[in-house]
């Protein structure tokens, strides 16, 4: 496919061209359906994609746009969702073998938003089982590939979300995150990812991880494009008992409406042993280049970010273990064969259902809430939780956002890392304390290794404070926008 292909573009240039008309939803879609055929048998970045509803709504969008009844920005472009969000009628799978036949019977609500926003929702895009790991190797259905290598993996868990958009299958997606499953695979593919602060964006929907760190947020190739899909799926939810009653501003158009450059903070116990050197190099670039905007750095201390990988895993775990128990073989999901009774049809259907990964973090988590132990694990975890929290709130009194790798490595080889969870784990050791304190933070593509992998910082802000985050992020993108290069497929 050529690079003049619309499916090369930005949303927003689509969204212009769209406006002019000088482009067509059904061109455009009819462009990413080609796409996807063209390459995705190299990604596996789609577990579904339903070529004729999404050209029905495509000219549905058309029709709207004829009559001047465009219902938004985004009005006619596609948007593709990790296979953890509900679509009405179409497959829910969590990648897991678990949910293989399932269908959802009704919307997300940030599904709802994007069709009434006039969005093409348009496919199932692969993860880590039940949004479980760093590398999208997890899924029952089979790896997904990093466009810029196909050798590495993208990420995860949000693998299929960040490689879909690298590989431009899809100008836009949304994914989840629950300790960086949308920025750790955003650097490892260069695409702009983006978890918002928590409660920010409906979880109605969502196939619950661990229900107090997750959130859904968007990739896409610019902060800018975030910014647009951001405003479209965030707000108040009353569906949704942790959503919190906030209007959305209009982050797309206050991106350059920067009264003065801020401060941006730097904490020491980032920039530590463990760090890829070309990292370590891209990252102090990205400082120099704010320093040369005019803003100030101050380095801080985040003393308990030790403590954040040990916190997540008892919280998450804990969580899922309590989350997962109603995929029981009886209701909505797949039923063993082989059950001979009642007490058969629960085991055998979860044990054949659930993967290695799930199964261990099920395991761990039932252990840590057990008799005896919820005290000595889960509730000093909780404890331990807040004073990571407080941590962040000191800091934010002298700076304005904080700026950290997103990940300490590039994009690894398959089976690198997979016989070692601990060394997967700490794959999203930038990623997980904001999780934890429920902060938003977002990844910009930010260069390159000599071998051609994409490298990625985060910057991290205060709570419901998208806009300002945004305008530091897009600060920086604007004059490299890395995420813009395509790979070569």
């Amino acid at each position: 496919m050529p690079d003049n292909s619309p499916i090369f573009k930005t949303a927003k240039e689509l969204s212009s061209d769209l406006a002019n008309g000088t482009l067509s939803s059904t061109e455009l879609t009819q462009a990413m359906i080609e796409r996807v055929d063209t390459v995705d048998d190299q990604i596996h970045a789609f577990l579904h994609l339903d070529k004729e509803d999404a050209l029905n709504q495509a000219k549905l969008s058309d029709d709207r746009r004829a009559n001047g009844k465009e219902l938004s920005p985004l009005d006619g472009i596609p948007v593709s969702l990790k296979d953890v969000i509900a679509v009405q009628d179409q497959p829910l799978t969590a990648a897991s073998k678990i949910l293989e036949n399932y269908r959802s019977p009704y919307d997300a609500t940030v599904t709802q938003k994007l069709k009434h926003a006039g969005a093409v929702v348009a496919g199932r895009l692969n993860l880590d089982e039940f949004a479980m790991g760093s590398s999208t190797e997890n899924s029952a259905y089979g790896a997904t590939c990093n466009p810029w290598d196909l050798e590495r993996v993208p990420g995860g868990s949000s693998g299929g979300s960040s490689a879909a958009v690298a590989a431009r299958e899809t100008p836009l997606s949304l994914g989840s995150d629950t300790g960086g499953s949308i920025r750790q695979p955003a650097s490892l593919c260069g695409v702009v990812g983006m978890k918002p602060t928590y409660g920010m964006v409906s979880r109605y929907g969502l196939a619950a991880f661990a229900s107090s760190l997750d959130q859904i947020g968007p990739f896409s190739k610019t902060v800018e494009d975030a910014a647009l899909l951001l405003e479209i799926i965030s707000g108040h939810d009353p569906l949704d008992s942790t959503s919190f009653p906030k209007d959305v501003p209009l982050y797309s158009q206050e991106l350059d409406n920067v009264e003065q450059p801020g401060v941006i903070g730097l904490p020491k116990e980032f920039f530590g042993p463990g760090m890829d050197d070309e990292v370590r190099a891209s990252i102090e670039q990205s400082i120099e280049h704010y320093r040369s905007l005019g803003f100030q750095t101050k380095e801080i201390s985040l003393p308990t970010t030790e403590l954040s990988i040990p916190v997540y895993y008892v919280i998450a775990t804990a969580e899922a273990s309590s989350n997962l128990a109603r995929y029981d073989g009886i209701r909505y999901t797949s039923r063993s064969e082989h059950a001979q009774n009642a007490i058969d049809v629960y085991a055998k259907s979860r044990g054949e259902g659930f993967g290695p990964e799930v199964k261990r973090r099920c395991i761990l988590g039932a252990y840590g809430l057990s008799s005896g132990y919820y005290d000595a694990y889960y509730l000093r975890a909780q404890k331990a939780r807040t004073l990571i929290r407080q941590d962040f709130e000191r800091a934010f009194k002298d700076v304005d956002a904080i700026l950290t790798p997103t990940s300490p490595t590039p994009a690894f080889k398959f089976g690198e890392k997979s016989e070692d969870p601990i060394s997967m784990y700490l794959s999203d050791i930038y990623t997980i304390s904001t999780n934890l304190a429920g902060l938003p933070g977002i990844s910009v593509p930010c260069g390159f290794t000599e071998s051609g992998l994409p490298i990625g910082m985060q910057l991290i802000g205060q709570a419901f404070e998208e806009t300002k985050l945004l305008k530091i992020a897009h600060a920086y993108d604007r004059e490299h926008l890395y995420g813009t290069q395509a790979p070569t497929l």
